[in-house]
């Protein structure tokens, strides 16, 4: 049982690459679902939720704390498939969002820009100057985002476990690759493992449910315990009963706990630095 992101850009074939392994290995595969998934639960039009993803700039800087809410909105929902575990993910950020899993595969899969030049033109019936010009804005944006949102930058090799380049190596070559690697010790699940993304899901459905009222606060969950800091405000008791019925209602909470800081706590909020 394990867990395996694949970051790409577009036209890198990393989409055939997840959907393939995802057959081989009997897993599920995901991307734009939990865009759909976040916007049902959280009540979010979808469009309003993808231009939020995709033009950070011009959309989530328009709300307040946007960036807090929108990015939360997709973690709660991509963590909720991982507690599920065998699952492949080729959307936007799992390296990012996934990091501090142990049994988590991070991948990169790059394409030459020659073919990526080539399979623009053919879908999109444009010259090799325009597909050019096209991929070079897509891949800025991209980069771009994540530098915004999370501080790194995607294309940096550090990020991933492994770096595939599709050119001499094939879809299927890339897939057999990774089926085998994904077979060792180090990315099977543990119970300790397996208690850290329901700890870590757990938080993001309550940081979720406070994200409205109290976009910077900060959540850690340890076996149904909630620590809460960082309140925006001067928080009287009647703000802190407030949050405490809220996250009372979300279920396995057993205990809410306020001003302890979330780095005492194995299992950090990924949004701990976003301002």
């Amino acid at each position: 049982m394990s867990i395996i992101t694949i970051s790409r850009g577009s036209y890198s074939r990393g989409k055939q690459v997840a959907e393939k392994l995802a057959l081989k290995l009997g897993y599920e595969c995901i991307s734009r679902d939990i865009l759909i998934e976040a916007s049902d639960e959280f009540n979010i039009p979808e469009i309003k939720l993808i231009r939020a993803l995709h033009d950070p700039a011009s959309v989530l800087n328009r709300f307040s704390h946007g960036k807090e809410k929108y990015i939360n909105y997709l973690y709660t929902a991509l963590l909720q498939h991982v507690r599920k575990d065998n699952i492949v993910y080729h959307g936007l950020a799992g390296q990012y969002f996934l990091r501090d899993i142990p049994h988590v595969l991070k991948v990169r899969v790059i394409a030459d820009m020659r073919d990526r030049v080539n399979e623009e033109m053919r879908r999109e019936n444009i010259s090799a100057d325009e597909a050019l010009f096209v991929l070079h804005k897509d891949d800025e944006e991209r980069r771009k985002w994540a530098l915004q949102v999370y501080g790194t930058d995607t294309w940096d090799s550090r990020l991933y476990d492994i770096v595939l380049h599709i050119g001499r190596l094939t879809v299927d070559d890339a897939v057999d690759i990774l089926f085998d690697t994904v077979q060792k010790p180090n990315f099977k699940t543990t119970t300790e493992s397996k208690k850290l993304v329901e700890d870590l899901a757990l938080s993001a459905r309550v940081k979720a449910a406070f994200v409205k009222i109290a976009p910077k606060i900060q959540v850690a969950a340890d076996a149904g315990k909630i620590y809460i800091s960082n309140i925006d405000y001067d928080a009287e008791s009647k703000d802190k009963d407030q949050f405490k019925s809220i996250a009372m209602q979300i279920e396995d909470v057993v205990e809410v706990i306020f001003n302890a800081s979330t780095e005492q706590h194995d299992h950090v909020n990924p949004f701990y630095n976003i301002g």
